[in-house]
């Protein structure tokens, strides 16, 4: 099977926000917004398989769109944990990184779809 970068970082990023939300929710014991960052951050990954899996190139775009607005919606979220001090700076700096690659690499395959 042909290596798919998008769709091996997207799961790894599943992973590391899975790990996000169980520390935030056993260590800072946060569950409103642990539960905003584990439906959007997962959902980057997910979206990615169903577009792999699409029947159609329209089909493979609109999932891919929906990627990247939950890679947007995550951020977002990223941004909101660091800035209520729930997560430092060190762990934030890390997963902004990996969220903001796939923003790039989602937000490239879709450009190059519409054009």
């Amino acid at each position: 099977m042909k290596k798919n970068v998008v769709q091996e970082k997207s799961y790894a990023f599943a992973l590391r926000i899975v790990k996000l939300y169980r520390w935030l929710c056993e260590t800072k014991k946060e569950f409103v917004l642990a539960k905003q960052i584990l439906r959007s951050g997962t959902s980057i990954g997910a979206n990615v398989e169903e577009a792999i899996g699409g029947q159609s190139e329209k089909d493979f775009y609109s999932k891919m769109t929906i990627a990247y607005k939950e890679s947007r919606e995550t951020h977002y979220w990223l941004r909101l944990l660091h800035d209520a001090e729930f997560i430092d700076n060190n762990l934030y700096q890390s997963i902004i990184a990996d969220c903001e690659e796939l923003l790039k690499l989602i937000g490239s395959i879709t450009k190059t779809m519409k054009s």
